[in-house]
């Protein structure tokens, strides 16, 4: 075993083209440090729906230029199989530790393999590639990046032709080149060919901004804006500025980009802390709003002054609001979400009359909801101009909910006030998760079997009155890991997370509220409900 071992990462070092990685690797294999060395070569990172992602490092199980030049290679073979020879590949990437790296081989892996490919000119927000790959009629994009993972993360997302990420089947097409290249010797690498961009495209994207608001709209409301350490800043002040909204206050200390992310744990606006430094900024300002991108900028944290400080919106809260404020504004076409978020919406569609639809976890499916006008995800992703970029984007979502701050406020109200609305309309919906972090995966794959095999028949004193499992599939939605609970007045899913070690418990109950008088009794019940349920359900399932 031990020889095996040190022969596979002999084998590796000596394709390795990155003198950092081949450095470390070097470094493990003179140590005989097998444990390490197993970690690293136990498999190969799996190219699924969410492309590639994970930590930095030499060896297969880790993101480095060897493994995103075999995930580029088996990309061009699957889109060249697809009748694609010859097509524009479009390629993004944030500010992580490496992403230019694996930006600028994927050009060359396109190039080499009779490609053409065209890389955005500097670190720009997914956003703007996702609309780049329809604005220029690509055959596919990939986007570099981890999103709002740790600094020692990277990732690589895949898009198709048409905007959307790849679903199946896509993802084994591409997963089954992948495993068919022999030897990084085999992939061509040329020096120069293709094309990097100049600002004609984030000029377009930022022109098509304009679109997702009304002409004439009020534009007075104040915000308080972190980029949290990514690329968000310039592309979302240059879109403010051109909406007419007062300049954003910067949280200084987070408005450049940095790989290490060093204010916060967690570059994602929902880990406790990240958004410390923005409250500090608004106490000080006093905005109307505060607003936050993840380091990509896809998705938009909102926070409002609720009493005496400031608190999160949740991303449920949020998905209604703007949802409501498209309403108002007469919007038509389908309002979609995941299966994890709130209920909500689809009362509001069906009290506009409007269609709606429930999707699998993820924008890749969001986006491909057939009419869509709106989509959103309890995990701070929206849609809200799908024809210009089918995906979530976090600068348009900011500039439509500043909109509506600005519209309540000519009314002399607030976020909050539009939410207790929708409560008394429609009963209030509140969610929350339990989101369990593990560092061993079979923790996860235990509680997903415990509760297959001895199923809740109730939690929190509300009777289970539908338990599903997922993997089968439902008419509506293909198979999925997850177990799905219908309540007498709740909801919970469970699943595994996708794109992290975690498993996601989602919540949800519904209390009726008769007027705005009973709000405070139904907040109350609300969260004494949820509370029990997290008890419950951690119980059963042995978290």
């Amino acid at each position: 075993m031990h020889d095996d071992l040190i022969s596979k990462a002999k084998a590796w070092l000596a394709e390795d083209p990155d003198t950092e990685t081949r450095e470390e690797l070097a470094e493990l294999i003179d140590a005989g440090d097998t444990a390490e060395l197993s970690a690293r070569f136990s498999g190969t990172l799996q190219f699924g729906t969410a492309g590639l992602r994970g930590e930095l490092g030499a060896g297969p199980m880790r993101m480095n230029r060897s493994v995103v030049i075999r995930a580029a290679a088996g990309l061009a073979a699957y889109l060249k199989k697809d009748g694609h020879a010859g097509g524009l590949v479009v390629i993004g990437y944030d500010a992580r530790h490496k992403s230019a790296d694996f930006a600028r081989d994927t050009a060359a892996v396109m190039t080499g393999a009779g490609l053409r490919a065209a890389v955005l000119p500097r670190p720009l927000p997914t956003p703007v590639l996702a609309y780049a790959i329809r604005h220029l009629g690509a055959v596919a994009g990939v986007e570099v990046t981890a999103s709002h993972n740790p600094p020692r993360d990277n990732g690589y997302k895949v898009y198709l032709g048409d905007g959307s990420q790849i679903v199946p089947p896509a993802d084994a097409g591409i997963a089954a080149e992948i495993d068919a290249i022999a030897s990084l010797h085999d992939v061509s690498r040329p020096d120069a060919g293709w094309e990097i961009l100049d600002d004609a495209v984030l000029e377009a994207y930022l022109a098509r901004t304009d679109a997702v608001l009304a002409e004439g709209s009020p534009r007075t409301a104040r915000t308080v804006y972190t980029a949290m350490h990514g690329v968000g800043k310039d592309v979302l002040l240059a879109a403010f500025a051109r909406a007419g909204f007062p300049e954003p206050v910067l949280v200084a200390e987070q408005a450049e980009p940095d790989p290490d992310f060093p204010t916060v744990a967690f570059p994602n606006p929902e880990e406790p802390g990240a958004m410390d430094l923005a409250f500090a900024r608004a106490r000080a300002t006093d905005p109307d709003l505060v607003i936050a991108n993840d380091p990509d900028a896809d998705r938009c944290a909102v926070a409002v002054r609720d009493g005496a400080d400031w608190r999160m919106l949740r991303g449920d809260e949020v998905g209604a609001l703007l949802a409501a404020h498209l309403v108002r504004r007469g919007a038509r076409g389908t309002f979609a979400e995941s299966i994890v978020s709130s209920s909500l919406l689809g009362r509001i569609a069906e009290k506009a009359g409007l269609p709606h639809e429930e999707t699998l976890t993820g924008f890749k499916w969001i986006a491909r909801v057939d009419g869509l006008r709106y989509g959103y995800e309890e995990a701070l992703g929206y849609c809200v101009d799908p024809e210009g970029v089918r995906d979530k984007d976090g600068i348009t979502a900011a500039l439509l909910v500043t909109e509506l701050a600005s519209q309540l406020k000519e009314e002399g109200r607030t976020l909050l006030d539009l939410l207790d609305d929708l409560a008394v309309e429609h009963g209030l919906h509140a969610t929350d998760q339990l989101s369990v972090r593990v560092q061993d995966l079979s923790l996860i794959a235990d509680a997903m079997r415990r509760l297959r095999e001895q199923p809740p028949t109730g939690l929190a004193g509300l009777a289970v009155v539908r338990a599903e499992d997922l993997t089968r599939g439902t008419e509506k939605l293909p198979p999925t890991d997850g177990l799905r609970y219908t309540l007498d007045g709740a909801r919970v899913i469970v699943r595994p997370s996708g794109t992290e070690p975690k498993l996601k418990c989602y919540l949800e109950v519904v209390v009726p509220v008769a007027d705005h008088a009973a709000l405070p009794a139904a907040r109350a019940r609300a969260t004494e409900l949820l509370t029990s349920i997290k008890r419950d359900l951690s119980a059963v399932a042995g978290i």
